[in-house]
């Protein structure tokens, strides 16, 4: 196995408008389009942690709908910062709605932030994202374990 350096709790957040539309980010750090995503702090909840996250990344208010999976499977949770940095995320991705809110760039961690259809997601996409959207439009009861 690489090197890793630190291992973390992520959290993922997909969110779809009223047409069906996935809401993905362009990240800062790699430039690349993702899921909206982050880190869980100290003393926080998966939930909360994705709650805080999409309001600083996006500016939207959402209420968590499932728990689509939990991913930690090293072959695609392993992220290289541009800083040489290399973490292994344990993810907990969700569905969600959004419940208020202006969508916007919220934070520098975000180039940019819209709605794709989901036909026609950009080619520069995280690695692992595809997968949770997969996942997320499987309609399956039960969470992924990955």
């Amino acid at each position: 196995m690489k090197r890793i350096d630190d291992l973390k709790a992520g959290i993922a957040v997909i969110i779809l408008n009223e047409e069906k539309q996935v809401l993905l980010q362009k990240r800062s750090d790699v430039g690349l389009w993702g899921i909206p995503s982050g880190h869980v702090e100290i003393g926080e909840t998966v939930s909360e942690a994705a709650i805080r996250e999409v309001k600083e990344e996006t500016n939207l208010n959402i209420r968590i709908k499932k728990l689509i999976g939990v991913y930690s499977d090293p072959n695609s949770q392993v992220f290289a910062y541009p800083n040489g940095k290399i973490v292994h995320f344990i993810t907990t991705c969700f569905l969600a709605e959004m419940i208020g809110g202006e969508l916007r760039c919220h934070s520098s961690d975000s180039l940019e932030i819209k709605f794709f259809k989901q036909q026609n997601l950009p080619q520069d996409l995280l690695k692992i994202h595809p997968q949770w959207l997969k996942d997320a439009l499987a309609n399956k009861e039960l969470a992924f374990i990955r």
